[in-house]
């Protein structure tokens, strides 16, 4: 559970906590100030920055890079998974398992330490 761990307990560390514990995808810190401003009422987003660094410090969620797009969060309990971020909406999803054998693409005698895979495309709700 992301609300565990070090860090002093808050009002907006348990409503950012309990948010990204309930989210399905990778969430934006605009996305996240939404959400938790609709429970806390007077919530500036530097509180939210702070709260994010504070999770982030004690290992509780982990950053999501796409190229090009803001940075998201998500849980850090979640295992190896990878993305899919919908071309008309900008929504970002997680994608369970993993491509056989990356170290095969690899030129000879190169060592790989980690690799993110995003998908691109139309999510469901977008195709219809």
């Amino acid at each position: 559970m992301v609300a565990s761990g070090r860090g002093r307990k808050t009002r907006q560390r348990d409503a950012l906590s309990e948010i990204l514990e309930r989210a399905e995808s990778p969430l934006s810190v605009p996305e996240l100030f939404e959400a938790a401003s609709k429970r806390i009422e007077g919530l500036g987003v530097a509180t939210v920055y702070r709260t994010i660094g504070s999770l982030l410090e004690a290992g509780l969620i982990e950053t999501v890079e796409i190229p090009g797009e803001p940075t998201r969060y998500e849980r850090s309990d979640k295992g190896h998974h990878h993305h899919f971020q919908c071309e008309r909406c900008d929504r970002v999803f997680d994608i369970d398992g993993c491509l056989d054998n990356l170290r095969r693409l690899l030129p000879p005698k190169f060592k790989l330490s980690g690799h993110a895979v995003t998908l691109y495309g139309t999510c469901a709700a977008c195709a219809r």
